[in-house]
Formats: structure tokens, sequence, C-alpha cells
């Protein structure tokens, strides 16, 4: 495991002029679910494929700038349920039974398949880690290399951190999340919780634990340095019932992946070279995990952004970019 430390003394990353899909469309899947897909870049270009995080937060069209248009064919998608991808989980009829990790992971490999990638970079951060790690190891051989953002597992110790434990820190602002579910609930495990109203025959119900997720994942934020205040409160209501939806969904059952499965399978990722870079200052997704994924995963170079949070910082953008840019010139 290499470790380094990055600081703020570097002018920020601005990122890539601006640019749109030269290519388009919606991949059916299955169980009756599309998920949209776009390319950009350089259509002969090195594969490189962003695992938005959430999960459902859909993909953000913006990464397209961290790569270099010129070397990269840019690869995103939305995952089930949300986004651009049919049907969307704001809506109550929508199943959400076929919306797991391994939906997840078999929709990236049809994904793969439906481009002609023979391997790709991976880039993905805070859910988008685990999901990146999990199709890494299920297919190690299609990964060339791979870049990890505020590094997740979604091991039930990390929800619990999220959801309960962060409540030493914010406890004003965690006793109105924990008195969004009924009186009867709020000693148990809130996630499960909220997860029933989500599921409530109510749309006033649903909406409104979907604020009260929200509005504890923005005070989580908004209290670290360089946080930014609002930014899932400021979703529309679709979009926010979507991705709340569908993360109380994965949340509830740990993922469907056991507490270490990640790092006891960390094996098949030996020969992939890559970086996690993780701010020092992450409340929600502190950087333990980064740490011990680092020290199972030889090929993995820890960088730790002194002034970021989950959101990041100029540097937390620069070590990013100077990462795709150099697996860019392999």
């Amino acid at each position: 495991m290499a470790t380094t430390r990055e600081t703020a003394e570097t002018p920020p990353a601005l990122g890539f002029p601006p640019i749109e899909p030269y290519d388009s469309g919606l991949l059916d899947v299955g169980d009756g679910n599309e998920i949209y897909w776009e390319t950009s870049g350089n259509p002969e270009g090195k594969p490189a494929v962003v695992v938005h995080g959430g999960p459902g937060g859909g993909g953000t069209r913006g990464s397209r700038r961290t790569f270099d248009p010129d070397v990269y064919r840019i690869i995103l998608f939305d995952q089930r349920g949300c986004g651009e991808s049919r049907p969307h989980a704001s809506g109550h009829d929508v199943d959400l039974a076929c919306n797991t990790t391994d939906h997840l992971l078999a929709d990236m490999e049809r994904l793969r398949e439906h481009l002609g990638v023979e391997r790709w970079l991976m880039y993905g951060g805070s859910w988008g880690a685990t999901l990146t790690l999990a199709y890494a190891e299920r297919f190690p051989r299609r990964v060339d290399a791979i870049v990890l953002v505020a590094v997740t597992m979604t091991r039930l110790e990390e929800i619990d951190w999220l959801y309960h434990g962060l409540a030493r820190l914010l406890p004003a602002e965690w006793e109105i999340f924990r008195d969004g579910v009924p009186p009867e609930d709020r000693d148990g495990d809130l996630v499960v919780a909220y997860d029933r109203l989500l599921r409530h025959p109510d749309p006033d119900v649903r909406m409104r634990a979907a604020r009260q997720w929200c509005a504890w994942e923005d005070a989580v934020i908004a209290h670290e340095n360089l946080g930014s205040p609002g930014q899932y409160g400021a979703k529309s209501e679709t979009a926010m019932l979507a991705m709340v939806r569908i993360c109380a969904h994965y949340f509830a059952h740990a993922a469907w992946l056991t507490e270490w499965q990640l790092l006891q399978e960390a094996g098949a990722l030996a020969g992939i070279p890559g970086v996690l870079v993780h701010g020092r200052l992450d409340l929600g997704s502190p950087l333990t995990t980064a740490w011990e994924l680092a020290k199972v995963w030889p090929e993995a170079r820890l960088e730790i952004v002194d002034d970021a949070g989950h959101t990041g910082s100029a540097a937390m953008g620069q070590a990013i970019m100077r990462a795709i840019d150099a697996f860019g010139r392999r």
C-alpha cells in the first residue's frame, strides 16, 4: 500500500471543456428495465466507465469533463430506476425487487458487451466505489485500471455510522432525522423504518420521508470542511424520491453483500492498478474504509486529501484528474 498526502496549495482543477455525447441510447437489461447510456470523447480512445453514486443518484453529466476527450472514450450510464433509465423509481408502482447489486453488475456487463468494450478503466465514487469494487472482483479480466473516490464498501458498520453513529457529532440534526419515522420505530433500525415509509401508499408520506432523509444527508455534508450545503435537497422531487427509495432499499439490505465480502475477495484485484482518493475530513464515509482496502490491494495507491470531505475540494479534483491522466498514458 502506497500512501500520499495532498493539500489545497495548488490551483483548482477546472476540468476539460464541456462536451456532448456522440452516441446514446436505452439498453434493455431485462425485468422491464432499460438503462440510459452515452458515449463521448474519442470513439477510438481508451474506454472509461463512470459508475455513479447514490445508490439511485443518477449519472452526473459533468463527469465527462474529468477525462481528456482526445484520450478517452467516456461512458456514462444511469443505474436502474434513476436518471434517464426506465422505469423511474419515483413511481410508487415501480417494483424494486429486481433492483439489487447483482442486477446492476449484470447490467454493467451487458453494457460493456453492447458497446464492444474489451476492458475499461473504471471510475466511481461513494456508492459507485462499492459497485466498482464488486464488478472488478467478479469480472477482473474486464478491468484495466480503477480510480475510486470517497471509498465505501456499504458494510453494515458504514451504514450504521452514517444513520446512527453520526448522532454523536450532530445530535440536533440527527434527532430530526430520527423523528421522521413513527415513534415505535425510533429506537430501532432507522434505515429499515425509512424503507417502509418510502413504500407507503400515501404519496405525501413517501415525499415527506424523502425530504427528511435528504435533510439529514445535507446536514452531514454541510458540516464538513468545504461541504456543499443543500446538495441533496436541491434535487427535483422525482429525482429525490427515486434516489431515497433506492438508497433505503439498498441500505436496508446491506447492498446484498456480506460484511467483509469486498475485502475478503480483494485478491481478485491482483494485477489491476488503482488509485483511491479520499478526504481526511469525510464525515459520512470515514477514511478507515479506504485505508483497509489499500492494505489488501497491493497495486492500489491511497491519496489522502487533507482539506476534503465527502463532496471534495479543488485538491481532490486535481488528484482525481492526475490519476485518470496517468492511466490514459499507460
